[in-house]
């Protein structure tokens, strides 16, 4: 059975970095597209990254292009999400999510299969 596991959240300062992972299990991911979505209280789950699991076709939400970067280990089956200087509004619960599916509508969560249990990242004044 597929299954995704993030870790690497907690709190920080707004200026600060955090690395969250994302260990998948139950196949392999080679012909995945891998994701990395956020919610906020209230607020709908918003795309922040994605990229294939061979490392190509990388795109990020404009609110986290050049602080953000998706990267993935093959050995270890685990996607990163390096978070530097942080702040307040990136605060969220992090997902990571995995979809056999290829085309133009990766920032659509309704378009990934599978998901991680969410990891809570708050990001302090």
């Amino acid at each position: 059975q597929v299954q995704l596991v993030e870790s690497g959240g907690g709190l920080v300062q707004a200026g600060g970095s955090l690395r969250l992972s994302c260990a998948g299990s139950g196949r392999t991911f080679s012909y995945y597209a891998m994701g990395w979505f956020r919610q906020a209280p209230v607020k709908d789950r918003q795309f922040v990254a994605r990229m294939m699991w061979s490392g190509s076709s990388i795109y990020y939400a404009d609110s986290v292009k050049g602080r953000f970067t998706i990267s993935r280990d093959n050995a270890k089956n685990t996607v990163y999400l390096q978070m530097n200087s942080l702040k307040p509004e990136d605060t969220a619960v992090y997902y990571c999510a995995a979809t056999r599916r290829g085309g133009d509508r990766y920032r659509d969560p309704g378009e990934y299969d599978y998901w991680g249990q969410g990891t809570q990242v708050t990001v302090s004044s």
